[in-house]
């Protein structure tokens, strides 16, 4: 075990289980186009670490943004874990795939309003 495997995660925040997804739900809260745009940067832009909501570069009020995070959590798009004050969210790729082959490959290819 190195020390990046020491490492313990916060626990994640509430949210429905991979075989819960529902595709109306996903459907529905990317239809909101920062949500889209929230999705598209973390599959196309982002590593393996979770992002705060800053990494984003939006320049909305933060209740705003706390919204449309806590939608695409609800809805199982993305993971988030508290870390001290601030939530840092992780796009939910493989469950994604699983469950809806495909969408992803959209959501890549969407253009960014």
């Amino acid at each position: 075990m190195d020390a990046v495997d020491a490492v313990e995660l916060p626990p994640l925040l509430p949210e429905p289980a991979a075989s819960e997804l529902r595709l109306e739900a996903v459907m529905a809260a990317l239809a909101e186009p920062l949500r889209m745009t929230i999705a598209r940067k973390l599959l196309l832009h982002s590593d393996e670490f979770d992002h705060p909501c800053g990494w984003f570069g939006f320049d909305r009020p933060k209740s705003s943004l706390t919204h449309h995070f806590k939608v695409l959590r609800e809805a199982g798009v993305i993971h988030q874990r508290q870390y001290g004050l601030e939530r840092r969210s992780r796009l939910r790729v493989e469950d994604l795939n699983d469950r809806f082959p495909g969408l992803l490959d959209l959501v890549a290819a969407t253009e960014s309003r």
